[in-house]
């Protein structure tokens, strides 16, 4: 995983409420042990037809957003089943946050676990995203905060143990392994008791 910097992007808008992770990355593509191809595959059957074809009215066959890193949707984002490649499916797109009001709770700790940021703000904010196409907005992580185009910092929650990962650039074994010259040191003064029972 890549450390999280801050960045700036327009936001590709999907004004939909309760998304589920059949509809960010449907079932049949869930065979795949890896990340490629992934991102061709995101909200596919709302992407494409039954053809193979772009469905030229979809947000994503858009020109503007090919290069957009912020997807901004609607309320409970990523319910349904518990699958990774939600996340993984944003990610290879090019999405690194996505904004919206709620997110399901596995939903978000597999998007911390994969550098994608859960990004929640208030419904005023919310709705402005909405009314605003085009807005270039800066998100930054180690401050915590979406930067409007007029300066507004919009501050959001993420848990503390993910940011530092995030910001790092390492999972949780990676964070492990950082650790593991205090683990030894622990593991040499702590030296396993003798058994002296006899069996």
């Amino acid at each position: 995983m890549e450390k999280f910097t801050a960045f700036e992007s327009t936001a590709v808008l999907l004004p939909i409420d309760n998304i589920d992770t059949d509809q960010i990355i449907p079932a049949r593509f869930l065979k795949t042990i890896t990340k490629d191809g992934l991102g061709d595959q995101l909200f596919y059957d709302w992407r494409y037809d039954a053809s193979g074809a772009p469905k030229a009215d979809f947000v994503l066959n858009k020109a503007e957003s090919k290069q957009a890193q912020i997807l901004v949707a609607g309320d409970n984002f990523g319910c349904g089943s518990s699958r990774e490649h939600a996340p993984w499916a944003l990610t290879q797109y090019g999405f690194r946050a996505v904004v919206g009001t709620s997110f399901a709770d596995i939903f978000k700790g597999n998007s911390l676990k994969n550098g994608l940021l859960p990004i929640v703000v208030p419904a005023d904010v919310h709705a402005w995203l909405f009314e605003n196409p085009g807005a270039v907005l800066r998100v930054d992580l180690a401050a915590q905060t979406l930067v409007l185009p007029d300066g507004r910092k919009v501050e959001f929650p993420v848990d503390a143990f993910a940011k530092h990962c995030m910001l790092e650039g390492v999972d949780e074994l990676g964070y492990v392994l950082q650790q593991a010259d205090a683990i030894s040191a622990y593991e040499a003064s702590h030296a396993a008791p003798i058994n002296t029972l006899q069996g």
